[in-house]
């Protein structure tokens, strides 16, 4: 566990070296990096540019740390969290499911994205239920905490627990995006890393969920090295 990869979507450029970030994405890589010991070599890394090094990094993947801040990973990168991210990807399978068993309305197709994020973080003790994170009038504006009544939030902690339980959910990060229709909690997806509403949380008295997803991942990463000897 020498080196750790931060995997961002980003396009390579016709030279190989990686497009300039997003402001929101720059933010959530410092944030990451930050909570990163210095011990610890950190690499940045565009998915477009493992694309042209499948064949190299199936070799090297020992010792690695894999920290995803995007949902388009290559099917070779082989980590705890792989089949939640092919799963989340799969966003009409999850609104089905969320709509047939668990009876929640769900967004339709690209319509009514929800506005509103509840940050779960799983970890060997259970669920860790942050406080939900809103979108301002101004996009990639977001801010913490965002007040619920009673009944709408028992419902929300109540579906992201049903999900994560059905994904078998490994330690980490997730948001679960949603909007309120009449106080009715509206399912859109879940993002199985602290995506870009995530930076609401690195301003004032809350839970920075950049420092809790890198605990996650490290922690899970000691436990696959310990069951490999």
């Amino acid at each position: 566990m020498d080196k750790v990869i931060i995997l961002v979507n980003a396009e390579a450029q016709a030279s190989g070296q990686m497009s300039r970030l997003s402001p929101v994405t720059e933010k959530m890589v410092i944030a990451l990096k930050n909570a990163v010991p210095k011990s610890l070599v950190v690499e940045v890394t565009g998915t477009a540019s493992l694309w042209s090094k499948i064949e190299s990094a199936k070799t090297s993947q020992n010792n690695l740390i894999w920290c995803p801040l995007t949902i388009q990973l290559p099917n070779w990168v082989s980590f705890p969290g792989k089949k939640v991210y092919q799963a989340c990807r799969d966003i009409e399978e999850r609104r089905a499911w969320v709509s047939q068993t668990l009876h929640y309305k769900t967004s339709q197709g690209d319509s009514s994205f929800g506005d509103l994020w509840l940050p779960i973080t799983v970890t060997s003790k259970g669920l860790e239920y942050g406080e939900v994170i809103g979108e301002g009038m101004i996009p990639n504006a977001y801010s913490q905490p965002i007040s619920l009544e009673r009944e709408s939030l028992k419902s929300l902690h109540r579906l992201a627990a049903q999900l994560l339980d059905n994904l078998q959910a490994p330690s980490s990060v997730y948001l679960l995006q949603f909007r309120l229709a009449h106080r009715e909690v509206v399912f859109d997806r879940l993002w199985p890393f602290p995506a870009a509403p995530a930076i609401a949380s690195l301003r004032g008295q809350q839970t920075d969920l950049y420092a809790a997803y890198w605990n996650c991942l490290r922690q899970q990463a000691m436990l696959d090295h310990s069951l490999a000897i």
